[in-house]
């Protein structure tokens, strides 16, 4: 019987956690991890205990590499694996319970500003990049030599900007993004000319803008689809100008492929996502960060936000989300992750979830009437940009203003949606407290309504319409095995 309906308990003993990345030869620990510059980083700040950071395919290489810079630079290093949520993200709160001094992380970064301050050091790797193949692709598929055009790569390729010099005596307006890398607390501002977007720097022209260039993306694979787009492509093709080219080259082969086509779906799929947040009435917003600076403030946000439209907001601590996880949670009509600009993005192409699971710029389309409508609006990954003080903020109109009695009709069920009864925390109006006559106090809430809908609502205590009786001696065993039913 115990074959049947559950597995032996060896088996979970046995069982394996994951499959381990292959591991590196120790003669190519140096040129792979860069443990020269490493070195230099740990020696120019004199620190005495070091973090290393390592994503979950790299933690075969830890010890090694640990070992290594212990033995050269002469500092006691700490390994962080595991993290709550995603590993492209710096873990400052891991590295203050170890007590060190500085970090260096390694694998693709997000490179998002910590909330904390502390030294980091990143490793992004160096994937092969054929250059000469590249270089031949991007002539192709651009044969016009004055055009604008940027030159992009994924975090692992930024060594193949070194593209440029091929391209630069040939293209007269090529631009070469770089890694937007946080800058220290204590050094100055960058330059000004400078535009920081998608977690790179562009050198732009005075009076030059970023729409007016077509992309060139070095990374990503060939046989890769909708479903597993990576992260940083896939906010890349959402935030740039829809009417510019895009294309991207696998840095193996050079082969080349279109992706306005791709880019127009993901859009599409983000024009859905606004509009199940505007017929939600329960928002489940998910805290998917701990260590990138303002996330507090954006969870106050999304919370006045959801408020002021009407909509009822709970607040979930659940780690990185799995549909497992959020299945719990079938009151939710919609899941907002609030996370790094590679985590907001990383579940959103999966179709597992029960919910959708949406980024902080949907809800914000969704939820402010005051935002520009499709196409005339930026889709931001990074939720600091919808924060005060960023050049993307749109405050919230006032309650008295005529956009919030705007007449809306929803496209996925053709009715008319209820105009928002906007609110402020302090009205005395807001209680969600109705006395019965009974005296009895009910909670008037969206989940109490679907808590009522449902078929089975839980034990019922009836007090004083069940007998009392005198305990009796219950059924012995486990519910998979009593001892009354016996061995068969």
């Amino acid at each position: 019987m115990e074959s049947t309906f559950s597995s032996p308990a060896e088996a979970a003993l046995q069982r394996e956690a994951g499959v381990p990345g292959l591991r590196t030869p120790l003669a190519d620990l140096d040129r792979v991890y860069e443990l020269e510059r490493v070195v230099g980083f740990v020696r120019d700040l004199g620190c005495q205990r070091v973090a290393l950071q390592f994503p979950d395919q790299l933690l075969g290489d830890a010890g090694a590499v640990a070992a290594r810079l212990e033995e050269t630079a002469g500092s006691k290093m700490f390994i962080l694996g595991d993290t709550a949520y995603g590993s492209c993200c710096v873990d400052v709160l891991g590295a203050e319970q170890a007590g060190a001094q500085a970090l260096v992380h390694f694998g693709p970064a997000c490179l998002s500003p910590p909330a904390r301050p502390l030294p980091v050091a990143f490793v992004l790797g160096q994937r092969s990049v054929a250059l000469e193949l590249c270089a031949k692709a991007f002539e192709a598929q651009n044969p016009d030599p004055t055009a604008p055009v940027v030159l992009l790569s994924e975090p692992a390729c930024a060594h193949a900007l070194a593209l440029a010099t091929l391209l630069r005596p040939q293209y007269q307006d090529l631009l070469v993004s770089s890694p937007a890398f946080p800058l220290p607390v204590e050094s100055l501002s960058p330059e000004p000319e400078l535009l920081e977007r998608f977690g790179r720097r562009f050198p732009l022209a005075p009076g030059r803008r970023l729409e007016e260039y077509a992309a060139f993306y070095v990374g990503g694979s060939e046989a890769s689809t909708d479903l597993d787009i990576d992260p940083d492509l896939s906010r890349l093709l959402l935030g740039w100008a829809p009417g510019r080219p895009f294309s991207s080259c696998c840095p193996d082969t050079g082969k080349t492929q279109d992706e306005c086509a791709r880019a127009g779906r993901l859009r599409a799929r983000r024009r859905y996502l606004v509009e199940r947040a505007k017929d939600a009435r329960v928002v489940g917003l998910l805290a998917g960060t701990l260590g990138v600076a303002r996330h507090q403030e954006a969870l106050a946000h999304l919370r006045n936000l959801t408020q002021a439209a009407g909509k009822r907001s709970y607040v979930l601590a659940l780690g990185r989300p799995t549909p497992t996880k959020l299945a719990n949670f079938p009151e939710v009509d919609v899941f907002v992750l609030l996370a790094c600009p590679l985590g907001t993005l990383a579940p959103q192409s999966s179709g597992s979830f029960f919910q959708p699971v949406l980024s902080p710029c949907e809800l914000e389309a969704a939820c402010n009437p005051a935002w520009p409508p499709p196409g005339l609006a930026p889709h931001l990954t990074h939720y600091a940009d919808l924060l005060p003080g960023s050049p993307f903020h749109v405050p919230l109109p006032p309650p008295e203003s005529e956009l919030w009695d705007i007449p809306d009709v929803s496209l996925i069920t053709g009715e008319l949606r209820p105009p928002a009864a906007w609110k402020s925390s302090n009205d005395p109006g807001c209680s969600t407290l109705t006395p019965r006559p009974q005296l009895d106090l009910v909670e008037i809430s969206p989940a109490a309504s679907f808590l009522s809908s449902r078929s089975w609502q839980g034990l019922e205590p009836r007090l004083g319409q069940t007998p009392v009786t005198e305990a009796v001696s219950g059924r012995r065993g486990i519910a998979i095995a009593y001892e009354d039913e016996g061995s068969s």
